[in-house]
Parts: structure tokens; C-alpha cells; sequence
């Protein structure tokens, strides 16, 4: 299925690493002009490649101020000459529970997975509005619909950044600019196999992978498909709901979860 994202041009926010960098290259791979972002100078480096295939462009600047998102918004338009598809994934978890989530927790999540987002679609809205195209893609998680006690701070935030996707979609209406939000449960990242792995070798569980994904799916992320998201199946999902092929699919919170919502009582 082609895509149509072929000459269309991307930018990515917190692909330096994680399933942020899996989703630049898997719009570059469908033929984007993918740009890759990093909070520090030269950390989306590694992602550049030559030819049509690779990263072409890499910016940075930290999303967390108003100038740092700013200068990452300038280096992008300066770098490709236009953003057409923004994929707001940067974003990070707090464990902190509501014993433990002291005021500045808040504003930290608030600041880490809402916010920078808002920042940067203020700032290239209007040049996608020109156009009369674009793609927004707010990456969230399936807490903002199925929170638990554990990260009261991290799932308000995310659930706010759902929240804009509905609201933006309505603001936005008829300029070819569509809104949505890709909501997953667990995903295998390297950092999360490592803290299970870490996990399952304090109590004494097998070693092997298979395993230790079964126990998480038993005991955290029941679902019926039994087994935890890839980063390219986020990914991929992505790169869909970003592509011409997805102009009907606005405004809305698609969960990537295996099925779990339907295992809720």
C-alpha cells in the first residue's frame, strides 16, 4: 500500500532515541523527508543517513522552554523549508505516586508530555495552514483513558495531551490539517526490557525473554494477544494515521494495545 508520504517532510520530536527513533525511520523508510530531534546538540546524530532510506536532518533544542522549542521549530523550517507531519512522541514517565507527587512532579509532567507539544504546534500550525495539509500526532499512552494509581502526574498529562488532539481537530477544521492521538500500552524499548529483565533476575524468574513477557502480561498488561507492543508496530501505526490514506481519521485516541481495553470489568 503506498502511503503517499513520499516528499512529504516530518519531524519527530525525542527521536534520538526509543520509539521515537523507530518512527523516523519508518517514515523515512516510506519515503518522508524525516527530520530527527534531540534535546542536546548532535544527539540525533546517529540517526542521519545517507540517501533516500535514512534520517536526512537533525535538530535540537529543549522542548521544555519556549526558546528551545522555538529554535527547534527555525532549524527544522530552515533545514527542509516546511514541516508537514509533526509527531509530538517526545515525552517521560514519572513513578511517583500521590503520596509521593509533590507539586513540582506536576508541573514537571505537565512540562515534559504536554507542553512541548503545544509549543511546537503553535509554532508550525501556520505554515501547515498555508499549505492546506498536515498531520499532527501526539504520541500518548493507553493510561489517558485506563490510568492506574502508579503515575497519577504522568497519565493527567498525557490525558491533557488527548484532550488537544479533539480540541485542535475542531479548531482546525476544513484546512487539511488532521489531529490525532496513538495511545500504546507497554512497549518493548530497550529501556523497558532492561528494568524487567532487571526486575525478573531480583525475583528469581526465568532469565529468558518469553518468559518474563508472560509474567508482565499476567500481572500488568493482561490482553489477549499476550504479549507486549514492538516499536514498530507503534511505529507503523504512526506512520499510517500520518499518511494521505488516514484524511478521515481525526480527532481521535487510537489505543494500541492488544486488546487490553476490552479485558477492563
Amino acid at each position: 500500500m503506498d502511503l503517499g508520504l513520499q516528499g512529504k517532510v516530518a519531524l519527530v520530536t525525542g527521536s534520538e532515541r526509543g520509539t521515537g527513533s523507530v518512527i523516523a525511520q519508518r517514515l523515512a523508510e516510506e519515503g518522508a523527508t524525516v527530520i530527527a530531534h534531540g534535546f542536546a546538540q548532535g544527539s540525533a546524530e546517529p540517526l542521519r543517513a545517507q540517501g533516500a532510506q535514512g534520517v536526512q536532518h537533525t535538530v535540537w533544542g529543549d522542548l521544555c522552554s519556549d526558546a528551545g522549542a522555538a529554535q527547534v521549530a527555525q532549524q527544522a523550517l530552515a533545514a527542509a523549508g516546511r514541516v508537514d507531519i509533526l509527531v509530538n512522541n517526545y515525552g517521560t514517565a514519572s513513578d511517583a505516586r500521590w503520596d509521593e507527587a509533590e507539586t513540582a512532579v506536576w508541573l514537571d509532567m505537565y512540562q515534559k508530555n504536554l507542553l512541548g507539544a503545544v509549543r511546537l504546534i503553535r509554532l508550525l500550525t501556520p505554515q501547515m495552514r498555508e499549505r492546506g495539509w498536515g498531520r499532527m500526532i501526539q504520541l500518548g499512552t493507553i493510561g489517558s483513558t485506563q490510568p492506574n494509581p502508579l503515575r497519577p502526574a504522568y497519565y493527567a498529562a498525557k490525558s491533557a495531551l488527548a484532550s488537544i488532539a479533539v480540541t485542535l481537530s475542531q479548531e482546525l477544521a476544513h484546512t487539511g490539517i488532521t489531529v490525532n492521538t496513538v495511545s500504546p500500552g507497554y512497549i518493548r524499548t530497550p529501556e523497558v526490557e532492561a528494568a524487567f529483565r532487571a526486575k525478573a533476575h531480583r525475583a528469581g524468574w526465568e532469565d529468558d525473554w518469553a518468559s518474563i513477557e508472560a509474567r508482565i502480561v499476567a500481572q500488568r498488561f493482561p490482553n489477549p494477544v499476550g504479549r507486549i507492543a514492538t516499536r514498530e508496530e507503534v511505529a507503523d501505526l504512526v506512520c499510517f494515521v500520518a499518511s494521505t490514506r488516514a484524511a478521515f481519521i481525526n480527532g481521535q485516541n487510537l489505543r494500541i494495545d492488544g486488546g487490553a481495553l476490552g479485558l477492563v470489568q
